[in-house]
């Protein structure tokens, strides 16, 4: 299997995090978004990370018609796929029962419900917040007032439970924290100074453990153009 992926994108922590939780290794491919390599784009047209290519032909001469490809070109799909159909065999970043509580909770409403808020309304109001100096329409205030709606949310959620449905990570868990730490760097002196401190110690929690030094491990560029590849060494 080949992953194409880009190291600081949310979208694709979120699918390497998936990966790395399940019993899949497959081939990384580190790409540089202003020169998203040929062979990715023939792959998925679309032309964003995260790209899972399950059984790629172009790898397989001996097979150039291996109708089993597979493309897969969504984050929570790649999410899904991995722990759904190559649940891990041991238990290196959760134990047994934790892990059985992520399983189980893939398939939980209220928690894709909570996804598709990040996805859609959070994620939008976090890049206006990102980018405040091109949607001049308002402050960089504004636009993080209004993701903080979000934020507050989940503040209210931990104070249920250690994690937002459960005392170990689950899949929203999962699916959500890299957008949250995108927004926590936008302005850290201020989201240290905010008052959200369960989201920011469940934050801590998610960037310092094991599995999310794991998933953000640096891969050396790959290019399908040799000579780009040599010039840019």
């Amino acid at each position: 299997m080949i992953l194409y992926s880009f190291r600081r994108c949310p979208y694709a922590m979120r699918a390497r995090l998936g990966l790395h939780l399940s019993s899949l290794n497959p081939d990384v491919r580190e790409i540089i978004l202003k020169n998203k390599p040929a062979q990715m784009l023939e792959t998925s047209p679309k032309g964003t990370v995260p790209v899972l290519v399950v059984n790629p032909q172009n790898e397989n001469p001996i097979n150039s018609n291996n109708s089993s490809e597979q493309v897969l070109e969504e984050s929570l799909d790649i999410f899904n796929f991995a722990l759904k159909q190559y649940p891990a065999s041991h238990y290196e970043y959760l134990c047994k029962q934790d892990y059985q509580v992520l399983i189980d909770s893939l398939d939980n409403s209220e928690a894709r419900a909570l996804i598709e808020k990040n996805d859609s309304e959070f994620k939008s109001w976090l890049d206006k917040y990102k980018y405040a100096d091109r949607h001049l329409e308002y402050s960089e205030e504004y636009y993080r007032e209004k993701a903080c709606k979000f934020i507050a949310l989940l503040e209210s959620k931990l104070a249920q439970s250690l994690h937002l449905f459960a005392d170990s990570p689950s899949y929203a868990d999962f699916a959500i924290f890299p957008f949250v730490r995108q927004f926590a760097h936008v302005n850290k002196s201020w989201f240290e100074k905010s008052p959200y401190p369960r989201v920011r110690l469940w934050l801590a929690k998610h960037i310092e453990s094991n599995l999310f030094q794991a998933v953000m491990c640096k891969y050396p560029l790959w290019l399908d153009n040799i000579e780009l590849q040599t010039k840019l060494k």
